[in-house]
């Protein structure tokens, strides 16, 4: 946890919260995503996951674009100044992994080594 913790101060823009950040994550990785989607996978409530893309769209983060089956309903999709934002925060986290890691000796990288595909694994439930 507080590895997790320093981590999110790895960051280029320090004016987004946790959860924009988290919100900006899940699109990168699994794409445009109804509101109501996006509040399911950050498990967070329907209100709050409106709150948080409008905040995103407010910062010029995120853009609504209409459902292509439902009009009634918006597709929340990431511009391209928050995937910029996201590989300069990438880079920075990198960089500050690479400072730490330069202390670890054969032993912590065997147990680096063994566990990531169990982590990976926690990281997908």
């Amino acid at each position: 946890m507080r590895l997790s913790r320093r981590l999110r101060h790895q960051r280029v823009d320090e004016t987004l919260s946790p959860a924009e950040m988290s919100v900006l994550g899940t699109l990168a990785r699994c794409g445009s995503a109804t509101p109501s989607e996006l509040a399911r996978k950050e498990y967070v409530q329907p209100p709050s996951m409106t709150r948080i893309v409008a905040m995103l769209e407010t910062k010029g983060l995120v853009r609504l674009e209409p459902h292509p089956e439902d009009r009634r309903q918006k597709v929340v999709m990431q511009t391209e100044q928050a995937e910029s934002m996201l590989a300069a925060s990438r880079t920075k986290r990198n960089a500050w992994l690479a400072e730490l890691v330069v202390e670890l000796d054969d032993e912590d990288w065997a147990t680096l080594r063994a566990a990531a595909p169990v982590l990976e694994k926690l990281a997908r439930l």
